[in-house]
């Protein structure tokens, strides 16, 4: 399924709606425009297995983009528009692009990569002019034929490593066509979540993340409707649901803990009866945010687990929560294996590392083969993972128990710890350094930074707030820590490894 079948039975069904301005894009205009940009790839020379890149915010354009690339046996790589130029370059050289497409709304970045791409062949710029960059309205008016050979494509998205260099997650291209049945994430969204033309579906988060790009193309596959928000307000998704009456949704933590905050007579002002199906990721959710957004919403909650390598999903219920408080829920995506260090799968209750196996070739990491060997079971092949660690029950629900590489989430974003602490590194005044998350009620977690000063140098809260500065001047600002705290001594063992978990058990002491 794609755009192109529901635009011959409904072209003037709503494929996208904007939620803050309410501009429509139709499935017949999304296959048309689409379709254009495909043949307009394919006569720049690239073939099956080739990348582009689209450095986007929020804006219907950006699924006229995925879909070309999709129906072309491309790969599509999304970059976060938060990072540093620095940062956004370095995925879009490695994942070798030969044209990106880039938003006028984040127009300031795009003109800076230019110099910092040179590998990019062609780019296109919508929304505005972006210097450096074509018209990609001009690109729409060329009268091309559609392409009769549609090899499905994916997406080659990129996901921070414990290394701090963000890693691309290349799946296996489908041999299928791309109006065929075949593609798991499709699949699954149809039969576990009922996703359907008749549904209207509220994505809220940057398209850059996997779950909004993947569900909105998802949604988009079998026929229903995106409401897709230009940035998150929790008052302005209750609108948005109440004004579209959306059917599904998908947040994160995050924004159910924002939304409760609101005034209670903000919150009961606003209609959500149409509601069928609220979904939540990224994030562990706690538990007392949940009970109350079951109070607000009723039972249609739905947790799943997975990962951008999409090795695997697990899907929990509200009924099925109430019962297995804590846990992700059950394997509907692959068969879940709990195995120990050896690669022993482990009886139910027994804690081990947390894969799946698929009947297809797993993902690889672009670029990077020893992680990808990592990634695999020492024994099956088709068993991944990525390195969380839990158990399951003896009825197959998964319970986490802990997560990647003592990896951050803060509002659903992944941060990791090493890029902070390499960067630090080399401040003059710091002579040891450990980044860890602590609990947030907001948030989630938030970052914070534990300091080993150098002979001679003071702490102080002027000099805390230079660190922070620090970082903020040279990553995204998302990433750098909240707070600095500083030590005489960091926890390490006899061979000099950081000793985290004891550094991080220290804090949740003095909380509990």
């Amino acid at each position: 399924m794609f755009p192109g079948s529901h635009a011959l039975t409904d072209p003037d069904h709503p494929a996208i709606i904007m939620a803050g301005s309410g501009a429509v894009t139709t499935y017949a205009e999304l296959e048309r425009r689409s379709a254009t940009v495909a043949s307009a790839l394919h006569g720049l020379g690239l073939r099956r297995g080739d990348v582009i890149a689209l450095v986007s915010d929020n804006a219907a354009p950006a699924f006229e983009i995925y879909w070309a690339a999709i129906r072309s046996g491309l790969y599509i790589t999304a970059v976060n528009w938060h990072l540093a130029p620095d940062e956004a370059a370095y995925i879009i050289n490695d994942s070798g692009a030969q044209v990106l497409f880039a938003s006028a709304g984040i127009g300031e970045l795009s003109a800076e990569l230019v110099a910092l791409t040179p590998a990019v062949r062609q780019r296109y710029a919508f929304g505005g002019e972006i210097p450096g960059h074509d018209s990609y309205s001009a690109l729409l008016e060329q009268d091309l034929p559609p392409l009769t050979d549609q090899p499905r494509g994916a997406e080659m998205l990129y996901s921070s490593g414990t290394t701090g260099r963000p890693k691309g997650i290349k799946p296996r291209l489908l041999d299928i066509q791309v109006d065929e049945a075949g593609d798991p994430l499709v699949g699954m969204l149809a039969q576990v979540f009922g996703i359907s033309p008749a549904d209207r579906y509220l994505s809220p988060a940057p398209v850059y993340h996997t779950a909004p790009l993947k569900w909105c193309g998802g949604v988009l596959a079998l026929g229903g409707t995106v409401v897709l928000m230009e940035r998150f307000d929790a008052q302005d998704a209750l609108a948005a649901i109440e004004k579209y009456r959306v059917t599904v949704t998908q947040m994160v933590p995050t924004m159910f803990i924002r939304m409760l905050h609101l005034p209670t007579e903000a919150r009961q002002s606003y209609d959500v009866s149409s509601l069928r199906l609220a979904v939540h990721a990224a994030a562990p959710c706690p538990p007392d945010v949940k009970d109350a957004m079951i109070d607000w919403w009723g039972p249609i909650l739905v947790e799943y687990y997975g990962a951008t390598e999409q090795h695997g999903t697990t899907v929990i219920t509200t009924p099925e929560w109430t019962q297995k408080r804590g846990s992700v829920g059950r394997a509907a995506l692959g068969v879940l294996r709990i195995c120990d260090d050896d690669g022993v799968e482990l009886p139910p209750g027994e804690i081990g590392t947390v894969y799946f196996e698929r009947d297809v070739t797993p993902f690889e990491y672009h670029n990077d083969p020893d992680k990808t060997a990592d990634s695999r079971h020492p024994e099956h092949a088709n068993w991944s993972t990525v390195g969380d660690v839990g158990y399951a029950d003896e009825d197959g629900y998964l319970f986490l128990t802990d997560r990647k590489a003592f990896m951050i989430i803060s509002g659903g974003v992944n941060i990791y710890p090493q890029e902070i602490e390499n960067l630090l590194a080399l401040h003059p005044a710091i002579a040891d350094v450990a980044v860890i998350g602590l609990p947030h009620p907001e948030m989630g977690e938030q970052v914070k930074a534990v300091v080993q000063l150098r002979d001679g140098v003071a702490g102080s809260d002027e000099l805390a707030g230079e660190i922070i500065d620090y970082v903020r001047q040279r990553i995204a600002h998302y990433k750098a820590p909240r707070s600095v705290d500083f030590t005489d001594q960091l926890p390490r063992t006899a061979t000099g490894k950081l000793a985290k978990r004891i550094l991080i058990n220290s804090y949740l002491e003095v909380s509990t």
